[in-house]
């Protein structure tokens, strides 16, 4: 028995070790679209049952998660990863493991405390919560079904509390295979809600629970846990030192405490904005709430894969190098991930506009033109909140959290205003989406304007905007490129399938990406040297050799 642990332990260590920058945002990348993937065969699945045949469910489900979602992220979740990882990472590297142990034990203890003290008051006041803040636009049935949803979900705060402790210690020591595998298990819990607990849980013959719409949000909880074990298993070989205690004393924790509550208004106000955007949609007749969270859903997915994804993976090192006051080291990190974040995500939004039928089919069999329009109106957000993540770390790294939020409490109103006025003048969901593209353009725009101000050198000189303009060329050939193919391979009413359809938006997609890298090598953008050298060592390692 000892012996098959420490083969565990072994195996788990060696799969965990540290990984370079680059090596970390293949892996995160990768494993955020193959969560991606797993997360459109749940909203597949889901809205084959529930969309039209069920949309009133279906929407409650989709409001039941606001407060929770909103109390996990305000309380924990970026707030965390921004705040605690500078600081934890300063001190592994100045060799105090102790003092390290003592801050993430003290900060995994408290936010436990706090987040299930949330989460009892979820499922204390979730029908006023649904009722008077979330949705008071459902029908009666939708909202009860809403409130007795919310109050299963309740528990995924605290839940994922401990999952974002122990998940931000890996991520700070540069080890991210357990962090980037949770995700995709939360879906596949999920799924298995979708599949099975749908049609209702017995054991021994006793029926436990008769099944229905209900049985996604045990999945929902299901996927939680799993995520949850995950983020244990990362833990070994770390070397971690666990005490039930809160260490007041810890100078780390306690400025961790200074700078949280900032962070903590920051993330919230994003969830803010979605319980308004649900509060708006469910007074825009049935479908609305879903159609609106499908296209962010969607809208979302690029930037998890572009700008999460890369950001995460510069973000410990831009933390050490403003931590250690290598200014130049420091400030050309921040000008390469802008660059990468860029190079990429301005194309992905462009074809994303032409293919979003492709896109809205692979959730929906037949599409649905109300989550298309939606969609399109999100495209401009993808950019923009892709290159978010990185501008906002940039700050992060060196302990402000001020400017962000402050800023972020400006584009928060301007978001408010616009989608108010467009609900007003009955533009619906697309309205909504409209109104979080304007202020992602504002936000980013002025944290990116003001970023660049305070540097001592400037983070945007002219060798970056000669590189600007070149991506923009390029991306604009390249949705020109999109358009074509998908007038070339268009959607067939008479076979909406995903078999169907997929070979089509992957030939589309395939041929416009090598398109964009061909244009990009022509144009000498720099980004693209890298990907040109794997193709070269992977197409032509054969006939070099011989």
């Amino acid at each position: 028995m000892k012996e098959r642990k420490n083969r565990f332990r072994s195996v788990v260590s060696l799969v965990n070790t540290k990984l370079s920058v680059k090596t970390a945002a293949i892996v995160i990348a990768s494993s955020t679209l193959i969560s991606a993937l797993l997360g459109i065969f749940r909203d597949r699945w889901l809205n084959s049952m529930y969309y039209d045949t069920y949309p009133a469910g279906l929407d409650a489900y989709t409001a039941a998660f606001t407060v929770p979602d909103f109390l996990f992220f305000i309380i924990t979740s970026g707030a965390l990863a921004v705040t605690f990882i500078p600081v934890f990472n300063q001190r592994l590297v100045s060799g105090n493991k102790k003092s390290a142990w003592e801050l993430s034990g003290s900060i995994l203890n408290f936010l436990a405390i706090l987040c299930l003290i949330a989460s009892i008051l979820i499922m204390a006041f979730a029908d006023p919560l649904v009722r008077y803040v979330v949705a008071p636009g459902l029908n009666e049935s939708a909202m009860a079904l809403a409130i007795n949803m919310m109050r299963v979900i309740a528990i995924n705060p605290f839940l994922f509390a401990i999952a974002t402790v122990l998940s931000s210690m890996q991520q700070a020591v540069g080890r991210f295979v357990f962090y980037a595998i949770a995700p995709a298990l939360y879906n596949i819990g999920i799924i298995i809600g979708i599949l099975s607990f749908t049609n209702g849980i017995s054991i021994f013959g006793i029926q436990l629970f008769e099944g229905g719409i209900m049985g996604v949000a045990l999945g929902v909880v299901l996927g939680a846990i799993l995520q949850l074990i995950t983020s244990i298993v990362g833990l070994v070989g770390l070397g971690f030192e666990y005490e039930f205690k809160i260490h007041w004393k810890n100078q780390g924790f306690r400025s961790i405490l200074r700078v949280l509550p900032l962070r903590s208004v920051d993330q919230g106000i994003d969830y803010v904005t979605s319980i308004m955007n649900t509060n708006l949609a469910s007074r825009m007749g049935e479908q609305s709430i879903r159609a609106f969270q499908q296209a962010s859903s969607l809208h979302s997915m690029p930037i998890n894969l572009i700008g999460v994804a890369i950001s995460t993976a510069f973000f410990p090192k831009l933390s050490e190098e403003a931590g250690l006051r290598h200014e130049e080291a420091y400030l050309n990190t921040l000008r390469s991930a802008y660059r990468t974040i860029i190079w990429i995500s301005l194309p992905v939004a462009i074809v994303a506009f032409f293919i979003r039928g492709y896109v809205v089919n692979f959730i929906k069999n037949g599409g649905d033109p109300k989550i298309a329009s939606v969609l399109a109106a999100f495209v401009i957000a993808i950019f923009c909140q892709s290159l978010y993540h990185i501008v906002a770390r940039g700050y992060y790294a060196k302990q402000n959290t001020r400017t962000p939020l402050i800023i972020s409490i400006i584009a928060f109103v301007v978001q408010i205003i616009f989608a108010v006025g467009f609900s007003a003048l009955k533009l619906g969901p697309e309205g909504l989406a409209y109104a979080t593209s304007i202020s992602a353009i504002f936000e980013v725009g002025v944290l990116a304007i003001l970023q660049n101000r305070d540097m001592e050198r400037r983070l945007f000189d002219f060798n970056f905007w000669v590189a600007m303009g070149k991506i923009l060329v390029a991306s604009v050939l390249a949705g020109i490129v999109a358009y074509i193919m998908t007038k070339l391979l268009p959607l067939l009413a008479v076979n909406n399938s995903f078999l169907a359809t997929f070979p089509k938006f992957l030939a589309i997609t395939a041929v416009t990406a090598v398109f964009y890298i061909i244009i990009c090598s022509v144009l000498r953008i720099e980004e693209v040297k890298p990907v040109v050298q794997r193709i070269n060592d992977t197409l032509f390692k054969n006939i070099k050799r011989q």
